[in-house]
């Protein structure tokens, strides 16, 4: 939550930051703001809502012919959590003498207490923010110390998490530092850059250093920059790597949104998710072997893909296996010993709760595997064992194509210990042109586009599956929710019995996933049921049943591999139903793709 930018070089820092920002509004757009370190003044705009203002008022200023000249300054997207959405409460922050400026992501525990001293000593707050506390506090600290010391001195102060990126206006240099939240370093030869996430920086390199907790990175100028520790003080060298993400695969190209880019991307995405460290793959599959008792750890999206994955281990590899939302996972850590092997799924490896989760787990000792879409995020530096999914850059904030390919990795991997290695690489190959055959099939767009309209008035919609779709019923709903706003909820469909089905009268949509496997039968029962009571069925399944008013025909796949088809539909739906209903699908209300503040 929340994006940073920040620029330190010899080009037009103004362009940069405003680019940067626009990569970064995933992150959050509730409000925006860029400070630019000029020749002789300093320019600060702040807008609410989206980029696109603060662009439009930058361009404005330029019309009238403002002096926008620099090569060095900060840029904030902000999701708003202390403090409600207003320009006074965008970042950037500044101090009193208006000579400290600040960018923010995360939660200061403390600052509370920290304000109410400096309100004692003087210092003037003008948002509702815990950002604001960080200027003020080293405003004070630079009556005795360097810009340096003074930040180091504050960051050591500050409880919570978080990622904040300093400017001095005077000396134009450029601090940042990370506690918890994600900070990740750019070198280009055009300069330094500090960011939230690379796609911020990724049209300019892919060369990159990671900034771990408890560290902080001094841009003295355009080249030189020193990174240490602020509590030990201690210099850290560190290598830059190189991430392997194209700004190509960062940007729409041909398509109105990202979302219905990845959605398409997903085919190629399934393929590459195939595409392992054999030495990797056989170290973790012997984890697996040996543990007695495995954990699924996940949040949203990916937590959807635990319980398949638990739905997978349990029945193909009759383990001892359970999910638990990362969130709730303190609650079970005291039945957990050395013989529990947690694996922790996130698509951008920076999710608080799974990070949380996996910290606990080791602090017993515990085995923790990690299935991540991001390198060197902060998931990837704290487990045991690592598998990158392979889907590339998802800027959407809806989760799609990493969804599956979270499941294609668990299946390779529950396939692999079946000795069954080939059997499954064939399986996802034929899967992943099946699904590419589907979203080249215009008529399967279309029949898509009939349901949203149909949905477009509703209030509600129910969704049912059973088995290895009750997690496809569960993610249709979340999609549902997410990008369209349509109150949607999901059921096991043995459960309607137990209370649901007196929410259901005449008309009321119901969507059924169906599949050839072993609860096929009692999945149709259960929407015969929802018929008797006037639902209108949807179905998502390999044919027609009669009493369905409308049925998405999906290829014939069977078992365990249904899920990954039967999504398919799902993401086409939630992505036309919003545009109907006016929504941009990439940034739906009050939402954020990485959820790093609790």
């Amino acid at each position: 939550m929340c994006g940073i930018i920040a620029y330190k070089g010899k080009e037009d820092a103004t362009e940069i930051i405003l680019n940067g920002l626009k990569h970064l509004e995933y992150r959050g757009y509730d409000s925006t703001g860029i400070c630019l370190a000029c020749k002789n003044n300093l320019v600060l705009i702040k807008k609410v809502g989206k980029i696109d203002n603060l662009i439009k008022e930058v361009r404005e200023n330029k019309k009238k012919g403002f002096n926008f000249e620099s090569e060095t300054g900060l840029g904030h997207s902000r999701w708003a959590t202390t403090g409600g959405v207003s320009e006074a409460n965008a970042h950037p922050h500044f101090s009193c003498d208006k000579e400290i400026y600040v960018v923010h992501n995360g939660i200061i525990e403390n600052y509370e207490k920290i304000k109410k001293d400096l309100i004692k000593k003087g210092h003037r707050f003008v948002s509702e923010t815990d950002t604001e506390v960080i200027p003020h506090l080293i405003e004070e600290y630079r009556k005795k110390f360097s810009f340096e010391k003074s930040c180091q001195k504050t960051f050591r102060q500050l409880k919570g998490l978080f990622a904040c990126v300093v400017l001095d206006k005077k000396t134009k240099e450029i601090i940042g530092a990370r506690n918890g939240s994600p900070l990740i370093m750019g070198i280009a030869t055009n300069g330094l850059y500090l960011a939230s996430d690379i796609p911020a920086f990724l049209d300019k390199t892919n060369k990159v250093i990671l900034i771990s907790d408890q560290e902080m990175v001094h841009f003295k100028n355009e080249t030189e920059y020193a990174i240490k520790n602020y509590l030990t003080k201690k210099i850290i060298n560190r290598r830059p790597i190189l991430i392997n993400w194209t700004k190509e695969e960062a940007e729409k190209g041909k398509y109105p949104h990202f979302m219905l880019k990845e959605i398409m991307e997903i085919p190629e995405a399934i393929d590459k998710s195939l595409i392992q460290n054999r030495d990797k793959i056989r170290k973790i599959t012997l984890l697996i072997k040996k543990t007695k008792r495995v954990v699924f750890v996940g949040c949203g999206t990916a937590g959807h893909a635990c319980l398949f994955g638990q739905y997978l281990f349990s029945s193909l590899l009759e383990k001892n296996c359970n999910f638990v939302v990362a969130s709730e996972f303190n609650s079970f850590i005291n039945s957990f010993d050395k013989n529990t092997l947690v694996i922790a799924i996130s698509q951008s490896g920076e999710t608080i709760d799974v990070i949380e989760s996996v910290k606990k787990a080791k602090e017993k000792k515990i085995k923790v595997v990690s299935l991540v879409n991001v390198m060197g995020s902060t998931l990837t530096r704290i487990s045991d064992e690592v598998l990158m999914i392979n889907a590339g850059p998802e800027k959407c904030v809806l989760a799609t194509k990493s969804y599956l390919n979270q499941m294609s990795l668990l299946l390779f991997l529950c396939y692999t210990i079946l000795n069954q290695e080939n059997k499954i690489k064939k399986e996802l190959n034929s899967l992943s042109k099946q699904i590419a055959s589907l979203l080249k099939n215009k008529n399967f767009h279309l029949e898509i586009k009939e349901i949203a309209k149909y949905l477009k008035k509703s209030e509600h919609l129910y969704i049912i599956g059973r088995g290895f779709n009750y997690p496809t019923a569960l993610e249709t709903a979340l999609k549902i929710k997410e990008g369209t706003y349509l109150h949607s909820e999901a059921f096991a469909g043995g459960e309607l019995k137990h209370g649901v089905i007196a929410l259901i009268e005449k008309n009321t949509p119901c969507l059924v996933h169906f599949a050839k496997d072993s609860e096929e039968t009692n999945t149709l029962i259960n929407a015969m049921e929802l018929k008797s009571r006037g639902a209108y069925l949807i179905g998502f399944g390999y044919y027609k049943p009669k009493d369905f008013k409308k049925t998405i025909i999906l290829p014939e796949i069977k078992g365990v591999f249904s899920p990954l088809i039967n999504i398919i539909p799902v993401y086409l739906l939630s992505y036309y139903l919003a545009v109907l209903k006016g929504i941009d699908p990439d940034k739906p209300r009050n939402l954020a793709k990485s959820v790093t503040v609790k």
